[in-house]
């Protein structure tokens, strides 16, 4: 498990920190020359909203199911399993191929049942158990940077959008719309301790960590 903090910023104070953060921390591997990337998530969750309720009410233990596709293309696409406790977070990945996740799209998941992945026959059995089903496709520009002394990770995410109800999340033309106006999400995840001066980094004013997710964001919207 790891520590995971979540702060809403305005631009303000996101040009700040990030500017701090730009001339001391060195990027993650995976950004860019442009020191970013584009992350497409498509979350999945009950006919009666659980994933999201737990968000709002703020419930001490949850999970929830996503497919997302990292940078790389068709050939960096992962179902993963987000498990948070209280400020601790895990998180389970299975990579899958663009014909396995074009068929759990399709609603074609008998396949699944016979897998010998894990977290695979977990999601199968949460798919017909649970009935979760794709709700909504979330896309943003993520600014990652990384530290090596307590497994640091920050990020920046920035031009949050929303596909709404659409599920098709392989078909890059699906029309998106900005989920809110210059919403930026930073994200501090590190294992037993972080650095002291990262945190003196990252303090503006009376800033505290906020209870938000990309996900409950984009789900406002429909």
């Amino acid at each position: 498990m790891r520590h995971e903090y979540k702060h809403r910023l305005n631009y303000m104070d996101y040009t700040v920190l990030a500017s701090r953060i730009r001339s001391v921390l060195p990027r993650d591997r995976h950004a860019t020359d442009a020191g970013e990337y584009n992350v497409r998530s498509l979350y999945f969750d009950t006919p009666d909203n659980r994933a999201l309720r737990e968000k709002i009410s703020g419930t001490d233990r949850r999970e929830k199911f996503r497919i997302r596709r990292y940078p790389g293309g068709m050939e960096r696409i992962a179902l993963e399993k987000k498990i948070k406790i209280g400020g601790l977070c895990n998180k389970k990945s299975e990579i899958l191929s663009t014909a396995e996740c074009q068929r759990i799209i399709a609603g074609d998941i008998d396949w699944i049942g016979n897998d010998d992945r894990q977290l695979l026959l977990e999601f199968y059995s949460k798919l017909r158990g649970q009935l979760l089903h794709p709700k909504v496709i979330v896309e943003y520009i993520r600014e990652p940077f990384i530290f090596p002394a307590g497994n640091v990770r920050i990020t920046f995410d920035r031009d949050i959008r929303t596909g709404l109800h659409r599920a098709d999340f392989l078909d890059d033309s699906v029309p998106l719309i900005p989920a809110g106006d210059e919403i930026i999400l930073l994200e501090v995840k590190y294992d037993e301790y972080i650095p002291s001066f990262i945190t003196d980094l990252l303090q503006i004013g009376s800033r505290r960590a906020a209870a938000c997710s990309k996900y409950a964001i984009a789900r406002s919207y429909g």
